[in-house]
């Protein structure tokens, strides 16, 4: 195979695989609490016999964007967003804790506070569950206080507490669905230093203007690679003319 057609190929590839990456955070440019992929471009040589001249890009997943979000106000009692670093720890689909910092939690019809996706969120003491109330309060350390139903307004009781986690970053990774847990399967310890704001909500990290140019760049990177396709495929016609003579 000529090298320019196999170094044209590979790339085109290789800039989709990119191009796959921006866009879905492009997608999620209106996710709460969203950290965004980030991608990177490395050269590696082309094995075969002959003179080392040809080189190909591979793109890969090199991590997530820990830089936090915009902190938007809500007004809502039930939306919650940690301030710095940390996670609120969660129920994932596999029964296991999980993180994330969407806070816009809401209480179901059985009194299991959840997560927009319908995850259940964990206190220190497994799922929490919240007693009928009129009104309800987020402390900054994560605990949660009600006005139970049929009670005064000066009258209070804390009901549970958020668990709240700051694991290393290089401790964690983030899964298919979008949550994070720990790389070796265990449970992350409560962190007291980690604090919330109530009636605010962290906005996704992904920057919407420099996303679309990045979507531009990688669009006219592919057809450049489609470009030295065709010229590849030209001079390999061009060849086989002059071998005819």
């Amino acid at each position: 195979m000529d090298k320019m057609l196999y170094v044209a190929m590979t790339g085109a590839k290789e800039t989709l695989r990119a191009q796959a990456v921006n866009n879905h955070n492009l997608a999620n440019v209106s996710t709460t609490g969203f950290r965004a992929d980030l991608a990177a471009f490395q050269s590696r040589a082309v094995d075969g016999t002959g003179y080392a001249s040809r080189v190909y890009a591979t793109n890969g997943t090199v991590g997530w964007d820990s830089n936090s979000g915009a902190m938007l106000s809500t007004g809502r009692d039930l939306d919650v967003a940690i301030n710095g670093p940390g996670w609120i720890a969660i129920q994932g689909p596999d029964g296991k804790e999980a993180y994330t910092r969407a806070g816009n939690l809401h209480v179901d019809s059985t009194g299991q506070l959840m997560t927009a996706s319908g995850r259940p969120v964990l206190g220190d003491g497994g799922p929490i569950n919240i007693p009928p109330y009129t009104s309800i309060f987020f402390a900054r350390d994560g605990s949660i206080s009600i006005v139970a139903q049929g009670q005064t307004p000066d009258t209070t009781s804390t009901v549970a507490r958020l668990k709240l986690v700051n694991p290393a970053e290089a401790d964690i990774e983030r899964g298919d669905d979008g949550l994070f847990r720990m790389k070796d399967g265990s449970e992350a310890p409560p962190d007291a230093a980690v604090q919330i704001s109530s009636g605010e909500l962290e906005s996704s990290n992904v920057n919407a203007a420099a996303a679309m140019v990045n979507m531009i760049e990688l669009s006219r990177q592919f057809e450049m690679q489609v470009k030295a396709i065709r010229t590849a495929e030209e001079n390999g016609t061009a060849a086989a003319q002059l071998l005819k003579v």
